[in-house]
């Protein structure tokens, strides 16, 4: 007889409270589910899936090896169901499969080659209608980290629950799944970054199986949701989970190595061996009775000891030594049983559609249009900002600082306008001011976007929203801030270099200076969406800043560039920027210079190639590349995907 039994002060109440749980829900009627109380009702729905295989190209060190095979087979033919109040464990040793499994069944494998039949109650699934009544709890619980608890889920629910539910009605089912997952003591809490402030590693996975909840889902994966917890904080989280299955829905949970308290927790086992083979699909029974029988009834299987966790004792005697021990295939000795038999019989069942059901069917690809999604990203976005000082408000500190730095080095040149090298330090001090500024909000935009990317890839595999409404939100959400560092950096240095107080031309001032540090802003994004990580978009952004700097016109001024250089000035966007702020400074004195007689229009027309009467085009061309910049940055987060699975 196996014993489950607690070692740790205050654990014996979280694992009765989920064996209590249980229990009741083997005692409810078929149909009840416990389901009483939410507000938002959900169709249970049944997963089969017949004979899967999935294969990635052979790797190439495996070909440099002598392998000829042009695949590496992942999943054999792997068949399973799953069934709604039902909470399944999927086990295996490390390279099983199990992982895989999940992400092939739940579609969010980005490469390899899927085989077999999957169906859901009863019809052939398709992903653009699965990803509506499905969750997926990844085991990373990635979240916005500058959003609290509360936010996040209202975050999730109002992209993800169908456009008829009425807002009071949202916020009643957010509060019924908080308490459900025993959140609301944390509603208020920042979410963080993990290991780093916030939500302890128990309560983020908490938040992740919330989130997931709060799209009222029918059929429920959860990635390893005890990984990296004690013993207490593992039971906590499986009272949630367990609690998560009482209510109807289908829960699948890979687990890796679980204390007897956490295997007790689950009702059916799908165990894996390495490979991709299953080798036992069926119920655990009270105290693992139904898995031990089996197991033990496989001639020359050790017996388990008096007290020893079940779940160390399956996979110690279905590991490969003991195959090759045993001279046995346990994938074999599976497949020949009755068992096997009863499952296939099972499967044939869940893969035909009830008479007079419908299959699943909506109208629409999300659950939002397309203003409501931008609407809701860029709520998301401002509240991240807002939260974020080590972001917005070091980077207007930080303007203000430099603005008063190039404000006493370059001390009232702006007014000095006698002499060739008075135009030109009046110029270098736009220059230097241009880049520095420029590539330091382009560098302190990028780990922000890196951070929210990967929350990105989350919730666009959800099916929350599209890319471009992301993208919208990203990028609309920096106009305030910028405008306002842009204003008090202006405002300061215009004084101080002592430029010509002209509305006309200050107005000219801050517009170009707004836009450039606009479009260097978008550029550092671009190049986040461009790259797979920060690190490698820090490299390529370096490599551009040098470029423009070499073909801005003030290092060598335009019409002294080769010919076959000359075109890149007409590309490079802060040579129109020094252009827009020369030209609307001096482009219209016709005062003459003392040292060659020339005027200053004149003189600026000849050298650098700059026109006053061309303004306007310059004006357009500058916001233009702020635009460019925004557009790319959200095509590049629509076509490419750097997360592989």
């Amino acid at each position: 007889m196996i014993m489950a039994t607690c070692h740790l002060n205050g654990q014996t109440s979280l694992v009765g409270n989920i064996n209590n749980s249980r229990s009741r829900r083997n005692s409810a009627a078929p149909g009840d589910s416990g389901r009483k109380g939410m507000v938002l009702p959900f169709a249970p729905l049944a997963v089969a899936f017949n004979n899967m295989r999935y294969s990635v190209d052979m790797p190439a060190e495996m070909k440099a090896q002598g392998v000829d095979e042009d695949r590496l087979l992942l999943l054999k033919g792997v068949s399973g169901s799953f069934k709604p109040g039902v909470l399944t464990a999927l086990m295996g040793v490390s390279g099983a499969g199990k992982t895989t499994l999940m992400d092939v069944l739940a579609g969010r494998k980005t490469g390899g080659y899927i085989e077999g039949d999957i169906s859901i109650s009863g019809y052939p699934k398709k992903q653009e209608t699965f990803a509506r009544i499905s969750g997926y709890c990844e085991q990373n619980d990635i979240h916005s980290p500058n959003v609290t608890v509360y936010e996040s889920l209202v975050y999730s629910a109002w992209l993800r629950l169908p456009s008829d539910v009425e807002s009071e009605t949202r916020k009643m089912f957010i509060e019924q799944v908080m308490e459900l997952v025993e959140l609301n003591t944390l509603r208020d809490a920042l979410v963080g970054l993990p290991g780093v402030n916030g939500l302890s590693t128990e309560q983020r996975k908490r938040l992740t199986i919330a989130v997931e909840l709060v799209a009222n889902p029918s059929i429920i994966f959860m990635d390893e949701p005890t990984s990296g917890l004690d013993a207490r904080a593992a039971a906590i989280v499986m009272r949630t989970v367990r609690n998560t299955v009482d209510t109807g829905r289908t829960v699948v949970c890979t687990i890796h190595q679980p204390s007897i308290d956490i295997f007790e927790a689950f009702d059916e086992l799908f165990l894996m061996k390495r490979g991709g083979e299953e080798i036992y699909v069926g119920p655990l029974g009270h105290q693992s009775c139904d898995l031990i029988q089996y197991f033990e009834g496989i001639e020359h299987v050790s017996k388990i000891k008096p007290g020893y966790n079940p779940a160390t004792w399956m996979l110690e005697v279905t590991s490969q030594a003991q195959e090759d021990i045993l001279g046995v295939s346990f994938a074999e000795v599976y497949k020949n049983s009755d068992l096997y038999q009863r499952n296939q019989s099972v499967i044939r069942d869940i893969s035909r559609a009830p008479a007079g059901s419908k299959d699943l069917y909506f109208p629409t690809q999300y659950s939002q249009s397309s203003v409501t999604q931008c609407t809701a990203c860029l709520w998301k976005q401002h509240l991240s900002y807002w939260r974020n000082p080590q972001y917005t408000v070091v980077r207007f500190f930080f303007s203000l600082v430099v603005a008063l730095m190039f404000g006493t080095i370059f001390w009232q040149l702006g007014g000095k306008t006698s002499r060739t090298q008075d135009l030109f330090n009046a110029m270098g001090s736009m220059y230097a001011a241009v880049l520095f500024m420029g590539i330091s909000y382009a560098s302190s935009v990028q780990p922000v976007v890196a951070v929210e990317r990967t929350v990105f890839y989350r919730e666009r595999a959800a099916g929350m929203y599209s890319a471009l409404p992301y993208a919208f939100g990203q990028v609309v959400v920096e106009l305030p801030y910028v405008l306002v560092q842009s204003l008090a950096y202006g405002v300061i240095v215009y004084a101080m270099i002592g430029f010509q107080w002209d509305t006309k031309k200050f107005c000219w001032y801050l517009y170009f200076m707004y836009f450039t540090l606009l479009y260097f802003t978008y550029y550092g994004m671009l190049a986040v969406g461009l790259t797979p990580s920060y690190n490698i978009a820090s490299i390529v952004s370096s490599f551009f800043y040098g470029v423009w700097n070499l073909f801005s016109g003030f290092v060598i001024s335009q019409p002294t560039m080769p010919v076959w250089w000359r075109w890149y000035s007409w590309v490079c966007p802060v040579s129109w920027t020094l252009y827009g702020l020369v030209a609307s400074q001096f482009g219209d004195l016709t005062e003459p210079l003392q040292d060659t007689g020339e005027p200053i229009n004149v003189f600026l027309k000849n050298f650098f190639g700059f026109r006053h009467d061309f303004l306007g085009v310059v004006a357009i061309v500058t916001a233009a590349f702020a635009i460019f910049f925004a557009v790319a940055f959200g095509l590049s987060i629509k076509v490419l995907n750097f997360q592989r699975r």
